[in-house]
């Protein structure tokens, strides 16, 4: 508040000047007001850590050693930190965010959890309020750098095989499934944007009545999304988007093994059906009984997407 005052007491100021002072005092006054919280996962128990991070303890640690994440986390920021925050899970240097590759990843994860706002993470990590969005975005980004080109292409899932197929079938045949070779199913998600500035009919959902993207994804039975597509503008169809999105080719060269078996993606009826894609019948008046329990077994199966 001191430096506020000397600017008021000087007289000479602008609206800039208010502008700058009055964000500097709240951005301090933030920083000022973490109460000394250090956050430290080994004092988590293990069934606190999966209801905020989804992980054990161990697994998050396994996650640090499979992801190649380093020990210390580097996000170049101007922002002011807190001499508080010099502790062993986060810290400044020469005007460097420093967090230990631990700490970032839990962040990142406590994120990805929902419902949660940026403001949760700045209580439970001792952060200002700037502080969780940089490290969130640098683990993102450095993730799709290293891993994103297992979602898109399905050849680089080389664990996708003729066994793993299999045992994906198996699965939703003894839940119920109508279709014996079944191994995933496949959907189109919205996500909501603000309205841009150019195209935006091109953006715009008429079916969802608002500007979004669009994504496509293919998710295995045990919740592994194996596949995503986009974003596309929210105009585009589901299906175009699977014609566009050149899926049905990796399909041909995954999904359809050389002694001739081919296992099937479920998915609405959107994408049609194809030799190696099925969907639900129409839906009409005096449907046949076994359509109808044919429709009703795939639904339940699929709603997990």
């Amino acid at each position: 508040m001191d430096e506020l005052l000397e600017v008021l007491a000087l007289g000479n100021f602008n609206a800039n000047d208010m502008e700058d002072a009055i964000l500097y005092q709240l951005i301090n006054h933030e920083e000022n007001n973490n109460n000394g919280v250090v956050f430290n996962l080994e004092e988590w128990s293990d069934d606190e850590a999966k209801v905020h991070f989804r992980f054990t303890k161990n697994d998050i640690r396994r996650l640090v050693q499979i992801l190649g994440l380093p020990n210390e986390i580097r996000t170049y920021t101007r922002n002011r930190i807190s001499s508080k925050l010099h502790t062993k899970s986060v810290f400044q240097v020469d005007k460097c965010f420093v967090c230990i590759g631990e700490t970032a990843l839990c962040i990142m994860l406590k994120r990805l959890t929902y419902p949660n706002r940026l403001k949760d993470l700045t209580v439970m990590f001792g952060l200002s309020p700037q502080s969780p969005s940089q490290i969130i975005n640098h683990m993102l980004s450095h993730l799709v750098a290293e891993y994103g080109h297992l979602l898109d292409n399905l050849q680089n899932n080389r664990w996708l095989d003729e066994g793993r197929l299999q045992y994906y079938a198996h699965a939703v045949q003894t839940k119920g499934g109508a279709i014996p070779n079944c191994w995933g199913f496949i959907d189109g998600t919205t996500r909501s944007i603000c309205r841009p500035t150019l195209d935006q009919e091109q953006y715009y959902s008429g079916h969802k009545r608002y500007h979004c993207l669009k994504y496509q994804s293919v998710l295995c039975p045990d919740g592994i999304i194996v596949s995503l597509k986009g974003g596309y503008p929210g105009r585009r169809h589901d299906a175009g988007i699977f014609r566009d999105s050149n899926l049905y080719d990796e399909l041909e060269r995954v999904a359809r093994l050389e002694n001739g078996d081919v296992y099937v993606l479920y998915g609405d009826q959107a994408y049609g059906i194809m030799e190696l894609l099925l969907c639900p019948y129409p839906t009409r008046p005096n449907m046949p009984l076994h359509q109808q329990e044919f429709n009703n077994s795939m639904k339940l199966l699929r709603i997990a997407i």
